[in-house]
């Protein structure tokens, strides 16, 4: 006789605190395992039924899921920041385990998006490249800071040239803290050289989906965000429409409202009060919410079909700030149906219907 059995999984560098709960929510077993390939599988191997399993997002989640789902039923990787109720009372790996199961067989866990595994390499490549743009930006930063420190006025990008590093560094008079400036400057140059490295082989890469030259037709998006895209969101199927997409990407408003309804004439009704606006959503992907932002940016400043719906948003007395943000979306929203549609970019997609 088969039972339906829920697995949470608390994984660490070295071992996997595991509990099993069933239907009822009674555990049924309780063990530690080595986080090894063998030892994983033979512990999931060995039980019954229909096998639901859970465990957070973390450094192992992409092993892990790889190596899980075609043994289970479900497999659910959840959002850590998302599973509050596991940081009240007591906590240690037991605990952690036992409360993942919980969650899941009361269907209470937020999912972290795993899947499309051909496109692994792409989503790999592209994590390399945005890695090494950030870097390379918090170097620049220290250059510039060093000049500050000592009160020389650093502004523009001449400062990271090399044709003028001989000036710039000649206005350091103290040695030690010059020799720190050539160290940055080395390392601003094997980083660039590593940048284009990435930047090559993600665009070699991105080329061979079908949906990357459709997203390079949008304005303002181009090669580099297309293939961006591609790596960080995999397939548009997982967006029903475009708000989870704006939600994803950070370009959602959070609202807060509390004692909604009040009693007029015997009967409850909605209260007109204003509803408090927080802002955007910080729980997002910032890789996503930065790309859309520039390309807003980028798009308001440029002629084109963007620029003029941007022009007549402000036209009409909305704040720059909030045109922008409505052109973001506008951008997330055109990406979206031409993803997922596969059809080229049309102007007439600016229309406030699909706003």
């Amino acid at each position: 006789m088969t039972s339906t059995k829920y697995i949470g999984m608390d994984v660490h560098k070295e071992s996997i605190s595991i509990a099993v709960m069933n239907a009822a929510g009674k555990i049924v077993m309780e063990c530690v395992i080595e986080t090894k390939a063998n030892s994983i599988l033979q512990c999931i191997d060995g039980l019954r039924g229909d096998l639901h399993v859970t465990f957070e997002e973390g450094t192992s989640a992409a092993w892990l899921y790889d190596l899980l789902k075609p043994h289970v039923t479900e497999l659910i990787v959840c959002d850590p920041r998302k599973n509050k109720s596991m940081r009240e009372g007591s906590q240690n790996d037991k605990i952690d385990a036992r409360r993942l199961a919980e969650l899941l067989r009361v269907d209470h866990l937020t999912p972290v998006y795993h899947g499309e595994h051909g496109l692994r390499t792409l989503k790999e490549l592209v994590r390399s490249y945005l890695t090494i743009t950030k870097d390379l930006a918090r170097v620049k930063s220290r250059v510039k800071a060093i000049y500050r420190s000592w009160a020389i006025p650093c502004t523009g990008k001449q400062v990271y040239a090399r044709c003028h590093r001989g000036e710039w560094l000649g206005k350091i008079n103290e040695p030690g803290v010059r020799r720190r400036a050539e160290f940055y400057y080395q390392q601003l140059d094997a980083l660039r050289v590593l940048r284009q490295e990435a930047r090559r082989d993600l665009l070699a890469e991105s080329k061979k989906q079908k949906a990357w030259k459709r997203l390079c037709e949008i304005p303002s998006i181009g090669p580099i965000r297309s293939a961006v895209l591609l790596g960080i969101l995999q397939t548009p199927h997982r967006f029903r429409s475009k708000r989870p997409l704006w939600n994803y990407g950070g370009l959602a408003i959070e609202t807060h409202s509390s004692a909604d309804h009040r009693r007029v004439d015997e009967q409850l009704q909605r209260s007109r009060k204003n509803v408090l606006v927080r802002g955007l959503n910080r729980n997002c992907n910032h890789d996503l919410k930065n790309l859309f932002k520039g390309a807003a940016a980028v798009a308001s400043s440029k002629p084109g079909p963007f620029q003029e719906f941007y022009t007549a948003l402000v036209a009409k007395g909305m704040r720059p700030e909030m045109a922008r943000l409505t052109l973001a979306r506008k951008i997330a929203t055109i990406v979206l149906i031409v993803w997922k549609k596969g059809v080229c970019f049309d102007a007439n997609h600016l229309k406030p219907q699909t706003a």
